[in-house]
C-alpha cells in the first residue's frame, strides 16, 4: 500500500545555520524516589550513577528524537532525564527538524516495523536519498552542540539516518528502537532493509523486547531495556478521588464541578494550580453521570491504537456493558508534529461516532486534550485513569504500552490486547485481562463487561497490577540499566 508523496532532498547547506532545538530539562534528585522504591533500590541507583559519573569524566550524554510532545518516548525522556541531571550527569535532549514528506516516510517505517503496511512514500531511491539527506542535515546541526566522545542516543526510525555522520565526527552512538513485532513478515523485512545501511556503524542498540531485535544485528552490542514510568510525575502521583472527579468534570468527562469552580491540584514544585483549559475537541451528547462505570482508552490518534475498534466493540457489546460509558481520549492532533495521521484517525472516529444510534452515541465520548501546558495535560490523564472502572488498550500492535503501566500503577484493572510489550506487563488473570486476537471486538467487550459487573475481581486485578508496576516498571530500574550500558561504552 503506497501513495505518491513529494520527498524533498535538503540541500547540502540546509539545517546547519543553527543548532537543533534543545528541550529544557529541570533536574530532580533521584533520592526523591526513595520513599516509593525503598532504601535498597535507592542505594543501588545512587551507586550506578556514581560509577557512571566516574567513567564519563567530562563527556556528556545526549538524547535525540523527533518531538518533545505527544508520544510515549517524549514523555519518558522528560521524566527519566530529569533524574539523570539531578544525579550530576551532563545530560541534554534535542529534537530534529523535518518537512511533512520526511515525517510521512518515517511514519510509514513506524507501521512497517510493527508488521503492518500503511499509506506513505514508496521506499525507493528517492526515499533513501531524502532520508539520508535529512539525517546528515540534522547531524550537522547537532554537531554544533556535542563533542567527540559524547554518548548520543538516537530514538526510533526518525533519527537513525544521523548515525553515520555522527560516528564520523567521533561521537559514540546508541540507537534505541521503541517499536517492533515478535513475528517477521514482508513489512518488517521491507523496513529493516531500508534502515540497515543507516544503522551499521552504531556502537550499541537498545530494544524494548528481545523478540524485536532483527537478525541483521546478530553479534552486535544489543541491550534490552523496557520503558518505565515516574511515580512522582504529574501523570502518576497520588490524586484523591474528589480532585480526580473535579478534573474529569472540568474537561467534560464527568459531572461538572458545582458553580463551575476550577479543579485545583498541586504542580510538581508544590505550588497550587487549577485545570482551566478544556479539550480542544470534545464530542459528547452529555457528560458521563456520577456512578456510571467509565471505560477509558488514552492514546495517540494512531491507527494501530485502534480507537475506532474500541468504539465498535463497545457499541456492539452495548447490552452486556449495561450503563457503562466509554471515553476515547488523545492529544490535540495539531500539536503532534511527527504524526501526520493523527488528524485523519480522529476525524474517522468522529464520523463513526456521528453514525451511531443515539442510545449508543450518548454513552461514548471523544476528547482531544490540550497540550499547551504539559503538566496540566498530565494531570488530566491522571484524573481520567483514576476515574476509570476499566482502562482499555485495544492496540493492534504495541511496542510496549506506557498507558498500560500508568493504569497498573494506579491500581486500575486493564483489558488489553495480547500484543508486543503488553504481554511483558500483564499476566492474564493476575495483573489484568488480555485478549489474544486484537481484532476480536466481541471478546474485548465481553472481558470488559465482566470487570464492569464484577467490582471485586476488578479490585483484585488492580492490586496485582500496582504491585507488578512497582516491582518492574518504575524509573529507577531503567535508570540503572541505562547507566550500565553507558558505563560499558564509556569504558571501551
Amino acid at each position: 500500500m503506497t501513495q505518491t508523496t513529494q520527498l524533498d532532498v535538503p540541500s547540502r547547506g540546509a539545517s546547519t545555520a543553527h543548532p537543533l532545538p534543545e528541550v529544557a530539562i529541570p533536574p530532580a534528585a533521584p533520592s526523591l524516589l526513595g520513599d516509593t522504591i525503598g532504601g535498597e533500590r535507592s542505594a543501588g541507583l545512587d551507586s550506578a550513577h556514581r560509577a557512571l559519573r566516574d567513567r564519563l569524566g567530562s563527556r556528556g550524554i545526549v538524547h535525540v528524537n523527533s518531538t518533545d510532545t505527544g508520544g510515549g518516548v517524549a514523555e519518558m525522556l522528560h521524566r527519566v532525564l530529569r533524574y539523570s541531571r539531578g544525579a550530576g550527569l551532563d545530560t541534554r535532549w534535542f529534537t530534529i527538524e523535518g518537512d511533512p514528506g520526511f515525517f510521512a516516510l518515517t511514519k510509514r517505517l513506524h507501521h512497517l516495523l510493527h508488521g503492518h503496511d500503511a499509506p506513505g512514500p514508496a521506499l525507493g531511491p528517492a526515499a533513501v536519498a531524502a532520508y539520508r539527506a535529512a539525517g546528515e542535515c540534522n547531524a550537522r546541526a547537532l554537531l554544533r552542540s556535542v563533542r567527540p566522545g559524547d554518548l548520543v542516543t538516537l530514538h526510533d526510525p526518525q533519527v537513525a539516518g544521523m548515525t553515520l555522520p555522527l560516528r564520523r565526527a567521533g561521537v559514540r552512538v546508541v540507537w534505541r528502537c521503541h517499536i517492533g513485532t515478535d513475528t517477521d513478515n514482508q513489512y518488517t523485512a521491507r523496513a529493516w532493509a531500508f534502515l540497515a545501511p543507516f544503522l551499521e556503524t552504531a556502537d550499541a542498540y537498545v530494544f524494548s523486547r528481545a523478540q524485536y531485535v532483527p537478525r541483521l544485528l546478530g553479534g552486535r552490542h544489543v541491550a534490552v531495556i523496557q520503558p518505565s514510568i515516574d511515580p512522582l510525575s504529574a501523570k502518576n502521583r497520588p490524586l484523591d478521588a474528589d480532585t480526580a472527579a473535579a478534573i474529569a468534570g472540568r474537561i467534560g468527562l464527568g459531572e461538572p464541578p458545582a458553580g463551575d469552580r476550577p479543579a485545583v491540584y498541586r504542580r510538581g514544585d508544590g505550588s497550587p494550580a487549577a485545570v482551566r483549559r478544556r479539550p480542544d475537541a470534545l464530542f459528547s451528547v452529555a457528560p458521563p453521570p456520577d456512578g456510571a462505570p467509565l471505560v477509558v482508552q488514552i492514546s495517540r490518534w494512531d491507527p494501530l491504537k485502534d480507537m475506532a475498534g474500541v468504539m465498535a466493540s463497545f457499541a456492539d457489546g452495548g447490552h452486556a456493558l449495561g450503563g457503562a460509558h466509554l471515553a476515547l481520549v488523545g492529544p490535540d492532533v495539531s500539536r503532534v508534529s511527527d504524526d501526520p495521521e493523527g488528524g485523519r484517525v480522529f476525524a474517522n472516529c468522529v464520523e463513526y461516532w456521528r453514525g451511531l444510534p443515539l442510545r449508543i452515541r450518548s454513552r461514548i465520548h471523544l476528547a482531544c486534550l490540550p497540550m499547551a501546558d504539559a503538566e496540566e495535560n498530565a494531570v488530566m490523564v491522571n484524573a481520567l485513569q483514576r476515574r476509570a472502572a476499566v482502562v482499555a488498550q485495544k492496540s493492534l500492535a504495541e511496542g510496549f504500552g506506557l498507558t498500560v503501566t500508568e493504569a497498573m500503577w494506579k491500581g486500575r484493572p486493564v483489558v488489553a490486547s495480547a500484543v508486543g510489550g503488553i504481554r511483558d506487563q500483564i499476566h492474564d488473570g493476575v495483573h489484568g485481562l488480555l485478549v489474544d486476537d486484537p481484532t476480536d471486538g466481541a471478546a474485548f467487550a465481553a472481558r470488559t463487561a465482566g470487570l464492569v459487573h464484577d467490582p471485586k475481581r476488578a479490585v483484585s486485578l488492580g492490586a496485582g497490577a500496582r504491585e507488578r508496576a512497582r516491582e518492574h516498571f518504575l524509573d529507577d530500574r531503567q535508570l540503572r540499566q541505562q547507566a550500565a550500558l553507558y558505563g560499558t561504552l564509556a569504558a571501551e
